[in-house]
């Protein structure tokens, strides 16, 4: 989910929106903050496992979480990934259905459901900013489904960049830093048509790739 609770937040509101101390969110992300835990977590560390009890939730400070699980025939799907700012493992299951591990070297904040639910019951603010984490979870979710059931490789691959420099930098370079199996795995690709399609992007003239981990766009209306 995108960056419900995260720096963005602390902007000023648009034109006739009301800033967030005029709408009261201010105090519930000071409120959360000192209920948290601040946890660290190296690269490719489990924060959470598969059927573990979900009696927490959880805020990226820094770096990248994977959202994943192993599928019955050993494939690895990744349902997403997440970036500062963003919250994961908000749910109303008693055991995770998906596992969360740290892409690179990750800080969190963990927030258990007991005291959660305590500030719920203070401040009806809490109630709607995680109910409306989740229904906005629930959209991407099912939005991207159906977009990859009807895209080619290529237009999965263009949809990726162009989502993670939306959420990302915002800038002409982005940095990832997720491997191309984890591009794959989001995908539902092979790496090789990832590398493939990359190379061919690039030879294009769309993307940039001075390095693995480093995109830049050359050409965005090509790739929408």
């Amino acid at each position: 989910m995108y960056r419900q609770f995260g720096n963005s937040d602390y902007r000023a509101g648009s034109a006739g929106e009301p800033t967030i101390v005029q709408s009261g969110r201010l105090d519930v992300l000071v409120a959360l903050e000192r209920i948290g835990t601040r946890l660290r977590f190296g690269r490719n560390d489990e924060i959470y496992r598969e059927g573990d009890e979900a009696e927490c939730w959880y805020k990226v400070i820094s770096g990248t979480v994977r959202i994943c699980k192993l599928l019955a025939d050993g494939r690895r799907h990744i349902a997403e990934f997440c970036f500062s700012g963003d919250c994961f493992g908000i749910g109303n299951t008693s055991e995770r259905i998906y596992a969360a591990e740290a892409v690179d070297d990750v800080i969190v904040m963990r927030f258990r459901r007991g005291p959660t639910e305590q500030l719920i019951d203070q401040n009806p603010i809490v109630a709607r900013l995680l109910r409306d984490a989740m229904v906005r979870d629930l959209t991407y979710a099912h939005s991207r489904t159906l977009l990859l059931g009807r895209m080619t490789a290529p237009e999965r691959v263009a949809a990726f960049l162009l989502e993670m420099f939306e959420r990302r930098e915002r800038t002409k370079f982005l940095d990832l830093p997720m491997s191309r199996i984890d591009i794959a795995d989001y995908l539902g690709l092979t790496i090789e048509t990832v590398c493939r399609t990359l190379s061919a992007f690039r030879r294009d003239g769309m993307i940039a790739v001075p390095n693995p981990h480093r995109i830049g766009l050359l050409d965005r209306a090509a790739l929408e």
